[in-house]
């Protein structure tokens, strides 16, 4: 493709045309070779777009399976969404795709074609081979295609390469109006795959393009990165959750993290937290959630100085020693070394009296179980903002004390306090329960 009529002999341009003449791939075969064999000449600074399904043929990457979803299970790491039989999964090329790029078409019956196991490993290979072969130094891009959120279609993606310069990071330069770009970095690889695409189709047999005119974007060494820099890591990815998996994979993200960054907490994110909070079950239509944001370090001074007071009176007329009591202090740090706390409370607005201690008691607990699933929704909502959080029961101990510090009314009942903040570290590693060992059918 390149500039028509009346483009200016000057203006940057491109070409891309599908290679011809290559024979039905199959295991072992070596794809420089036959690529080469088709006399595609090529010059230096070419990029070749190569489709996947005929690397993973040359590598051998066809399985039998009668049942295409048990090959899907097999390529899977994670499931983001799922949609009656359609699944978005994260596969262990650590891509994000519908059934882990495992396809059924153009492969003999019983048989499905998966993903090159190293899809840049692939390219290198590809690069290399036509160099020995052709003395060319050109760029490889191994495609596959990708659905995309938000937008209807599909396209081509760059999932290997090999010399080829996958992203174009413009950040620090200027626009055509002097702008800073402070956010741009333009993925270059996948602009290729794409325009690869037209020409070499869904259903033509045309499985190589070549690209000319682009050659800035061929690197001139071996050691560039491949296209495994196309894949946001989990950290930096604001929509690693997918639909009906979301609430699943926030529950198995929340955990207790007791060490924190001095990164400062955004407070947006917290009430959206409480939003999801009181979106809890409760009874007689009632609302008995408050959660008290201590935003200011003063307050959280003043409210785990009063309750260190409280405790250590408490434990001197427990008789403990002041070892004891020191090292009990200290296991209550968490609190203090968060950037911010959060005192939930439950009020017993619209409970029922039946004059009943029985029927008092169950009242009661169910306003405390709804509480507590008012908590739970909070931690998992935190969780899902990227937030660590440990509930830490102290405040239960002396709620007088803390209503005091806080100003809080004599109806409301803190159930402990939480701790938020950017966790220090990663998490260890949660040990595994197997759902049965919970459950009783009857």
């Amino acid at each position: 493709m390149s500039g028509g009529p009346g483009t200016d002999a000057g203006a940057p341009s491109f070409r891309v045309w599908a290679l011809g003449g290559l024979p039905e791939v199959r295991a072992g075969d070596d794809l420089a070779k036959l690529i080469a064999a088709t006399e595609p000449g090529l010059v230096d600074g070419d990029v070749l777009l190569v489709t996947s399904k005929i690397v993973s043929k040359a590598e051998g990457r066809i399985v039998e399976a009668a049942d295409r979803e048990a090959a899907i299970d097999a390529e899977t790491v994670r499931v983001v969404a799922r949609r009656g039989t359609l699944r978005i999964v994260e596969n262990r090329q650590g891509l994000v795709m519908a059934a882990a790029g495992v396809d059924a078409s153009n492969t003999p019956a019983g048989t499905v074609l998966l993903l090159p196991e190293d899809p840049d490993a692939s390219a290198r290979a590809v690069r290399d081979g036509l160099r020995d072969a052709l003395g060319v130094d050109v760029g490889v891009v191994v495609t596959d295609t990708f659905g995309r959120p938000w937008r209807n279609g599909l396209t081509d993606v760059a999932i290997g390469a090999a010399g080829v310069r996958v992203l174009d990071d413009l950040r620090g330069s200027t626009d055509a109006y002097g702008n800073p770009l402070s956010a741009t970095v333009v993925a270059t690889a996948d602009e290729l795959a794409a325009a690869g695409d037209l020409v070499k189709g869904k259903a033509e047999g045309l499985p190589v393009a070549v690209v000319r005119g682009l050659p800035h974007l061929v690197a001139a060494g071996d050691d560039v990165p491949g296209a495994r820099a196309l894949v946001r890591g989990a950290a930096d990815d604001m929509f690693r959750l997918g639909t009906s998996e979301a609430v699943r994979e926030a529950v198995t993200l929340r955990r207790t993290v007791r060490e924190f960054t001095d990164e400062p907490v955004d407070r947006g994110a917290v009430r959206r937290a409480v939003a999801a909070a009181v979106t809890a079950p409760a009874p007689h239509h009632t609302t008995p959630w408050r959660f008290v944001l201590l935003e200011s370090a003063e307050a959280r001074t003043r409210l785990l100085d009063a309750m260190r007071d409280a405790w250590i009176e408490d434990l001197r007329r427990d008789g403990r020693s002041e070892e004891s009591i020191a090292k009990r202090i200290r296991r209550g740090d968490v609190l203090r070394d968060a950037p911010y706390l959060v005192v939930p409370c439950l009020v017993m607005d619209g409970s029922h009296t039946y004059g009943d201690e029985r029927r008092d008691t169950a009242e009661r607990e169910m306003f405390v179980v709804a509480a507590g699933a008012g908590v739970q929704n909070f931690l998992v909502a935190l969780a899902g903002e990227r937030l660590g959080s440990a509930w830490v029961s102290s405040t239960m101990f002396c709620r007088p004390v803390v209503r005091e510090a806080l100003g809080l009314e004599p109806s409301w009942d803190p159930l402990g306090a939480v701790a938020v903040g950017h966790a220090a570290g990663a998490p260890r590693e949660r040990g595994r329960r197997k759902p049965e060992e919970f459950i009783t059918v009857r």
